[in-house]
């Protein structure tokens, strides 16, 4: 037989500690009633009832904390000739030893359990109309013992400090770890940003700089001699669709990159030899100079170089530069028509990564030509 949803336990450490937990409620309320060996009648009267209440309490109290105190409402503080404190308020009242904060055996499981219904109770309608009815009660109580101000100032600090501040924090502790939730949620989220960034720019990086190499070749296909003039065509149509692949690259990279335009990013990992020797083998004219140690970010320096050359400069003839601390490229003028627009967002993504990297990133005109520069620590 399936049990009810409020009395079924997730695994058998629930089940030992609420039977633990129920154990040490059933002997507090003991200590609370009549002697059982003195008086049973009285014991069976009084605690028996009690014992029911505790069980119930302990029963539906792990799902529904508010029920739990609902159940144990009639073991309440409702006694105040024992408290917390003991204060002189001769002052305004007529008696002098009032009691603060007013205990009863079965105060601390009162004080869990209202702490449990802050943790666990989304809505504040249930709690409001739970505490307006603990009030209630200890409004009659107070009444029924005769309605003095000492009373008064002892039910309140009971109520308050057996319900209202136990709920309290409760509810404190459940709004933090709700923003803890939520910052964890932005966190992923920005993550997510990050790595789609990473892969945007990669993207545009690595296709942009085979888009322009093809559109190199297709250049150089153009005016080779002895082309028909169909073949020219052919070949003038396939760089200037290499021209519009690399526009229409550029734009859905952008879209892709939206929102998270300073994710930090990895560094193209690509040899320098490899780069310059693919783009040899594409008809460009490079001068290549290396010392080591090459730092980490000259691929991606030279690969953005060697695009721009190929896209804006084409036939120019380049030298790129790497050392330790600096890698350049530079083209000299045109000797073509160029093969993309300007406007990419390769160098405002390799500015990012020098950035990041605590170095700086130049870029400009130099003697008809064009020169980038990355200085690293």
């Amino acid at each position: 037989m399936r049990l009810p949803r409020p009395i079924r336990r997730k695994s058998r450490r629930e089940v030992v500690v609420d039977l633990l937990l129920w154990m040490l409620l059933c002997a507090f309320v003991a200590a609370m009633g009549p002697d059982p060996f003195l008086d049973p009648a009285a014991f069976g009267t009084v605690t028996g009832p009690r014992l029911a209440l505790a069980s119930a309490a302990v029963l539906v109290g792990r799902r529904q904390p508010l029920a739990a105190l609902a159940l144990l409402l009639p073991l309440g503080p409702w006694r105040f000739s024992e408290g917390f404190a003991t204060v002189d308020l001769s002052w305004l009242l007529p008696r002098t030893g009032v009691k603060i904060l007013p205990l009863v055996p079965t105060s601390p499981f009162i004080m869990g359990y209202a702490y449990l219904t802050g943790r666990r109770e989304a809505g504040p309608w249930r709690p409001v109309a739970a505490f307006g009815l603990i009030a209630a009660v200890g409004v009659a109580v107070v009444l029924a013992a005769g309605g003095d101000l000492a009373l008064w100032v002892s039910m309140v600090t009971g109520l308050a400090g057996t319900y209202l501040v136990p709920y309290l924090l409760g509810l404190v502790r459940r709004l933090v770890i709700r923003q803890r939730g939520q910052a964890r949620l932005s966190a992923e989220a920005q993550a997510r940003l990050r790595e789609r960034a990473r892969i945007a720019r990669d993207m545009h990086d690595s296709l942009g700089h085979d888009l322009a190499l093809i559109a190199v070749r297709a250049a150089g296909l153009e005016l080779a001699p002895g082309l028909d003039p169909a073949q020219a065509r052919a070949a003038g149509e396939l760089r200037e669709a290499a021209g519009d692949a690399t526009e229409r690259l550029r734009q859905i990279i952008g879209l892709l990159r939206e929102d998270a335009d300073a994710a930090p990013l990895a560094p193209v990992n690509e040899d320098v030899t490899e780069l310059v020797r693919r783009a040899r083998d594409s008809g460009m004219a490079i001068d290549l100079d290396v010392a080591e140690p090459a730092p980490a970010l000259a691929g991606a320096v030279v690969q953005e170089g060697l695009t721009n050359a190929a896209k804006h400069a084409p036939g120019a003839a380049v030298r790129v530069s790497v050392g330790p601390g600096r890698v350049s490229v530079r083209n000299g003028p045109a000797r073509g028509r160029p093969v993309a627009r300007p406007g990419g967002m390769g160098l405002a993504g390799l500015a990012e990564r020098a950035r990041l990297a605590g170095g700086t990133l130049t870029a400009g005109a130099v003697d008809g030509g064009y020169e980038l520069v990355v200085e690293l620590p």
